[in-house]
């Protein structure tokens, strides 16, 4: 696992100037975000298990866009935006209904100690509000996290949530913390 100055030196090169922005400097100094990660090469889908209800399926969205740009705006009408590739989009399915999804991207690879990280990581998760506290979005999150290994990632990253204990129960791990004034100490 990376070290504090090497998860630092990790958020600048993928989020240069990130506390610079108006966006970030105007949030209220109380709230409190986290970046997370996860070393793929320790991970495995059979660690933990999640059940989910019966008739739920996993895949890559495929269909009409705005079926799932639908879904996306019922948790939150700022990520619509996000979604137009279904490629990127891994989802959660009742039916021909997209109850939960996440956007899947390469975020590149970044320098970090010495060595060159190949980073990616799920992003925008949400599930509809009528099929939450079932597992289903932790489910989902933990075949992303499988696919990103099977793909060959160093490590899946989780940028700016208020989430972090729902992640930690596949492995992330916080490694920074942060608010509107920048990186908060340890």
């Amino acid at each position: 696992m990376l070290n504090r100055k090497e998860c630092e030196e990790l958020f600048e090169a993928m989020h240069p100037h990130f506390f610079e922005r108006e966006s970030i400097r105007n949030m209220q100094p109380e709230w409190v975000c986290e970046e997370m990660l996860l070393e793929l090469a320790g991970f495995s889908p059979d660690d933990v298990k999640i059940p989910v209800p019966d008739g739920i399926t996993f895949g890559f969205f495929h269909g009409d866009m705005d079926s799932l740009r639908k879904s996306v705006a019922e948790v939150d009408e700022g990520w619509v935006k996000y979604y137009n590739r279904p490629e990127h989009a891994y989802c959660a399915f009742d039916g021909d209904r997209v109850v939960s999804f996440c956007d899947v991207d390469e975020m590149g690879v970044f320098p970090v100690g010495g060595r060159k990280l190949k980073i990616s990581g799920p992003g925008c998760v949400g599930t509809v509000p009528d099929y939450r506290r079932r597992g289903i979005g932790l489910r989902m999150v933990q075949d992303v996290t499988e696919i990103l290994r099977l793909r060959g990632f160093d490590y899946s990253y989780i940028h700016w949530t208020a989430v972090g204990p729902w992640y930690a129960k596949l492995g992330y791990r916080t490694v920074l913390r942060w608010n509107a004034r920048g990186l908060l100490a340890e």
